[in-house]
């Protein structure tokens, strides 16, 4: 993939540039990220989870093939050229099978990757660091090197026939936690060893060329590491740049690829900025876009409630509550503490469960009914001050409307933004 490949090239020649990608199946968080590229004239990079989408339909019910149709339709309706999104897949690999013998899982891993690519999918996390039902723990890094090759082999043949060549870059390695937030409390977080890091690509190396793939390296652009940031339910484990200057160091031996950061959500613009700076220069967002998301949604619900008598009220948030009572499968194993604390971590955790449950045909009726009366009802500019305070200045100076779809797309980029501006690259100055 060209624009990636030259994202690379730049930053290796001293532009303190980089990229973000946007982790979310979410509608109204993909038009705004589309929107908010379109006014700046960038390309946008959009990525699936295996988690989220797989050749069964995953927790979105959408197949690769079905994702990318959904984003380009989406993108036409927008007037945003095709041209100018990058599809990538991230954590491909045995995830989704962990229960089974490694070689079943694997085997449905091939798929996976197969029909990603086969899809346009052209940005490829390749993540075997799982280990499977029958496998030793940890695995070591020839072990995940090994089927890290064998995924790409699959990848590398499926592009050249469904294409004619492949142009495909490779990302590879894992971070720690888990993606999408810890699970446990956090109070301090370990940035990767740069011999680790080291480690990792000699083992992908030999492993590539044992598969005869030595001639897909320079298309391996980010190594996914640990630099030291993380959320969990409450609180935000913030970039220290003084505990990764040796790794950030260690990168910049290397001709053709910088680091992939994972879990960058709620960190400070000014820590976005200094993780580009010390070549973390792709920066991956999810949970923080849906996060703004649910901010602005119960700010229109607040608002509906001022305006609107409670028999006319879509009720948004006490639907959502509802549900996540009902079907607690998607936030049950990670919200502990009594049942005050998991109320709470059920409206607000900065992990946003609530992003599973959005699709839910109940929930649906009631944000569409909350749009519905605020697209009815004037929302008077006292009230926008009171529960949407970012946007308010805007509708006063005449740049925004007042109406819910563009408050809501409004707050969500301005999450945008800030990666947008961490991404823009400079020159670094000499000394």
């Amino acid at each position: 993939m060209k624009q990636l490949t030259e994202m690379v090239n730049r930053h290796k020649q001293g532009q303190t540039n980089g990229i973000y990608a946007v982790c979310s199946a979410h509608p109204l968080v993909l038009e705004a990220a589309l929107r908010y590229a379109r006014q700046r004239q960038t390309p946008l990079l959009i990525e699936a989870t295996s988690n989220q989408v797989d050749q069964f339909g995953g927790y979105t019910g959408m197949t690769p093939a079905d994702f990318r149709g959904f984003v380009c339709q989406l993108a036409q309706k927008l007037d945003f050229p095709a041209s100018q999104i990058i599809f990538g897949g991230d954590h491909l690999g045995p995830n989704r099978w962990q229960s089974q013998p490694a070689e079943q899982a694997m085997t449905q891993a091939e798929t996976l990757i197969e029909s990603y690519v086969a899809a346009g999918f052209k940005k490829i996390h390749l993540d075997c660091s799982m280990p499977c039902a029958d496998d030793p723990q940890p695995l070591s890094d020839a072990i995940v090197a090994e089927r890290a090759a064998r995924l790409a082999q699959v990848a590398e043949r499926t592009c050249r026939t469904q294409f004619g060549v492949s142009d495909l870059a490779y990302v590879i390695g894992t971070e720690v936690p888990v993606p999408g937030g810890a699970h446990e409390t956090l109070t301090t977080l370990a940035v990767t060893a740069p011999d680790a890091a080291r480690a990792t690509l000699a083992a992908h190396r030999q492993a590539f060329e044992r598969q005869g793939l030595g001639d897909v390296w320079p298309r391996i652009i980010a190594l996914v590491v640990q630099p030291g940031v993380e959320f969990d339910h409450t609180q935000v484990i913030d970039y220290q740049p003084q505990q990764a200057v040796a790794l950030s160091a260690m990168v910049e031996s290397c001709d053709t690829l910088v680091f992939e950061a994972h879990s960058t959500d709620y960190q400070t613009p000014q820590a976005l900025r200094q993780l580009v700076k010390d070549h973390f220069a792709i920066l991956k967002v999810g949970p923080a876009l849906t996060f703004a998301l649910r901010e602005a949604l119960f700010a229109l619900a607040a608002i509906e409630q001022e305006l609107l008598p409670a028999n006319a009220c879509s009720g948004l948030c006490q639907v959502l509550e509802q549900v996540m009572l009902k079907r607690p499968e998607y936030w049950r194993s990670h919200y502990h503490g009594d049942e005050s604390a998991r109320r709470l971590a059920r409206g607000y955790s900065y992990s946003d469960r609530i992003r599973y449950y959005w699709p839910d045909e109940q929930i649906e009726q009631a944000f569409t009914q909350l749009l519905r009366n605020l697209t009815d009802t004037p929302i008077p500019q006292p009230l926008l001050s009171q529960y949407l305070p970012l946007q308010y200045p805007k509708v006063r100076a005449g740049t925004l409307a007042a109406a819910p779809r563009a408050l809501i797309i409004d707050h969500i980029q301005n999450v945008l933004g800030q990666y947008h501006a961490a991404c823009q690259g400079e020159a670094l100055r000499s000394a």
